[in-house]
């Protein structure tokens, strides 16, 4: 088992050198910013549409198919439990509601169609076509508002953490710092602390891959010790759990301090005093192509992802 490669959380694939590597990265965390807010009040069919537009991009960056492949099979496995689990749980409209009217009654006081043209709202009380309870068999039931969550539960799910994750795998920390102070320079005129803020986030991101090689390291040390689980009971499982938690605490809290010392070491007298620039942003003309493609994604958004009353 390798955490460093079956779960790239916060690593940077840095060869090969893709179309989305070269993107500016103040530009490409606008596009993440748009991918997690177009999700707010939208449809069910833009959410299924950003999942889709997630994957294309994925397919048409050349980004190595050993890289995407298990994580994207690993997040869509879950996505397809999620959706499983939500439609056939109970959609909280627990009461049976039954019609005033016999159905004979109700199909011979519908009005006649007109010049072959349907009013949408009568079509709801129409039993040939329309269903609020789309699969029933024995105690399994899915009914429209319970499927409808489903998906919004599941496209959510991978829209936050794939989007993310493809960000993250394109974009270097120093970059994605470097971006985010840029484009957080309005704040300084409120003494907001901006620089410090990039320095935090730099260190953050540098920190997680520490943090999975320490889980691994403590799994691969229990695992070669061949315990025998069973014989341990619960309490005894609990309790061998609860010390790899405390070494893992510790083993992190030592890396912390290591850190902190190297900086110390080097001569760090303040982020606004000792700073080296790794990125020199500057738009060209494939970010300006991205930027009118991502004017075009809004229109789309606000043309069919509009939330239907």
């Amino acid at each position: 088992m390798d955490l460093l490669r079956s779960l790239p959380l916060g690593l940077y694939l840095e060869q090969p050198v893709t179309w989305l590597h070269k993107l500016d990265s103040r530009v490409k965390f606008v596009w993440l910013m748009s991918f997690l807010s177009t999700y707010i009040f939208a449809n069910t069919w833009w959410r299924v549409i950003l999942v889709f537009v997630l994957i294309f991009i994925t397919l048409i960056s050349g980004i190595p198919r050993r890289v995407w492949r298990q994580q994207m099979g690993y997040l869509l496995s879950v996505c397809f439990l999620v959706l499983v689990i939500a439609s056939l749980s109970p959609d909280g409209m627990g009461v049976d509601y039954q019609p005033r009217l016999p159905i004979e009654q109700q199909v011979e006081t519908q009005p006649p169609a007109q010049n072959n043209t349907r009013n949408p709202l009568l079509s709801v009380f129409d039993p040939e076509e329309y269903n609020y309870i789309l699969f029933s068999g024995g105690p399994v039931k899915v009914t429209r508002h319970s499927f409808d969550l489903a998906v919004r539960l599941s496209t959510i799910f991978f829209t936050v953490l794939y989007s993310t994750t493809l960000y993250l795998l394109t974009t270097a920390p120093e970059e994605i710092t470097a971006g985010i102070e840029s484009l957080m320079e309005p704040l300084r005129r409120f003494k907001v602390p901006v620089t410090e803020i990039a320095l935090t986030l730099t260190l953050s991101l540098r920190f997680i891959p520490l943090v999975l090689e320490e889980i691994q390291n403590l799994i691969r040390s229990v695992m070669t010790r061949a315990i025998n689980w069973k014989k341990l009971g619960l309490k005894g499982v609990v309790k061998v759990w609860m010390m790899v938690a405390e070494r893992l605490l510790q083993n992190l809290l030592l890396r912390a301090d290591q850190m902190a010392n190297g900086i110390v070491v080097r001569g760090f007298i303040g982020s606004n005093k000792h700073r080296v620039q790794w990125h020199s942003l500057r738009l060209k003309s494939f970010d300006w192509l991205a930027i009118f493609v991502l004017f075009l994604f809004w229109g789309m958004r606000f043309a069919i992802g509009n939330q239907v009353n």
